[in-house]
């Protein structure tokens, strides 16, 4: 659970090398913007940095805030909410963050987010 706190408080810190060191080499990231468009996810290290620089140059005060981090056994579930406003536009956006984290070796291997929050736990087993 720490290590998913850390990793996105490094992204909000804008500390790339720190959050790449919490990455397996393997990693694979799909974010929910991925998903809906049947995408393929972004792998290894290479991949997140271009995560990374993507998304910053799209919204560059991209933050994440994390309202809960509960341990599922092999996996972590994340609730919380992005916030920023678009490079171009300035608009505002902020919507709802739901994740299901896995890890291997100590860092994190698997990360997908979710439409809903019923969809995160249905993936991860669990329902309420």
């Amino acid at each position: 659970m720490e290590l998913a706190r850390r990793a996105h408080e490094a992204f909000n810190r804008r500390d790339l090398h720190a959050f790449l060191a919490m990455m397996h080499p393997d990693t694979e990231f799909t974010p929910y913007e991925v998903a809906v468009q049947s995408g393929e996810p972004y792998r290894g290290h290479r991949g997140m940095r271009k995560w990374w620089e993507e998304s910053l140059e799209v919204l560059p005060d991209l933050a994440v805030h994390l309202d809960e981090v509960r341990d599922i056994g092999d996996q972590v579930f994340v609730r919380g909410r992005l916030h920023g406003h678009g490079a171009s536009s300035g608009a505002a956006i902020e919507r709802p963050l739901w994740g299901v984290l896995e890890f291997q070796d100590g860092m994190q291997f698997r990360y997908w987010a979710f439409g809903s929050e019923a969809e995160a736990l249905e993936a991860a087993g669990l329902s309420e």
